[in-house]
């Protein structure tokens, strides 16, 4: 493949490889992902990672569950949909990505400002850490301020180069890179929020 990998795709309906391209060159298997024999059949006792991307959660649950446990391939994702079941899928040691969360919060990012902001998200995709864009109005004004403001949390901050872990009365000064730590779906209005002058009292 174009990045040097081996891949192999595994899709119940033989239909959905044709929107793979004709330049694909990886193998095509029909089946389902979490059958043992599909999953032989595609290489997965050789696999360094495997990807469960399919429609539903449970299937792609249970595939990274027998890819991981059954065939002992280290680097397994699943995607979820359903995000407050993602925690219980990551206690299982499957890494998931909730695709509704961060899907929401790359609209929102396209929407209102062209960077993105997003510096770190949790496995799951619940939880996102951002730096903010402070409108030159918020300096002088605490660290408590601006978390009731946004409706997120001040993780950190750099200060003339130097990491700072701010409590509430912190006063947020010129020059200071804020970091927040946010709930996935509401980092690009807490973005948005921080951009703007602070809400009179």
């Amino acid at each position: 493949m174009r990045i040097g990998h081996e891949v192999a795709v595994i899709d119940r309906d033989p239909s959905a490889f044709l929107r793979l391209g004709s330049d694909f060159r990886g193998h095509k298997v029909v089946g389902m992902g979490f059958d043992r024999d599909v999953l032989i059949k595609s290489g997965i006792e050789k696999a360094q990672a495997f990807a469960a991307v399919s429609s539903g959660d449970n299937s792609n649950i249970i595939s990274a569950r027998v890819a991981r446990e059954t065939f002992g391939v280290e680097r397994v994702v699943a995607r979820i949909y359903d995000a407050k079941r993602a925690a219980v899928y990551e206690r299982l040691g499957i890494p998931t990505v909730a695709t509704v969360p961060w899907t929401t919060d790359r609209f929102l990012h396209t929407l209102i400002q062209d960077g993105q902001t997003t510096k770190w998200r949790d496995p799951s995709g619940a939880v996102a850490v951002a730096e903010l864009t402070l409108h030159e109005d918020w300096f002088g004004r605490t660290v408590g301020e601006l978390q009731s403001a946004t409706g997120s949390r001040v993780a950190f901050m750099i200060r003339f180069g130097d990491g700072i872990l701010p409590a509430n009365k912190t006063v947020i000064q010129a020059g200071d890179t804020v970091y927040i730590a946010a709930v996935s779906g509401t980092v690009g209005e807490a973005v948005a929020l921080a951009g703007n002058p602070p809400p009179e009292n």
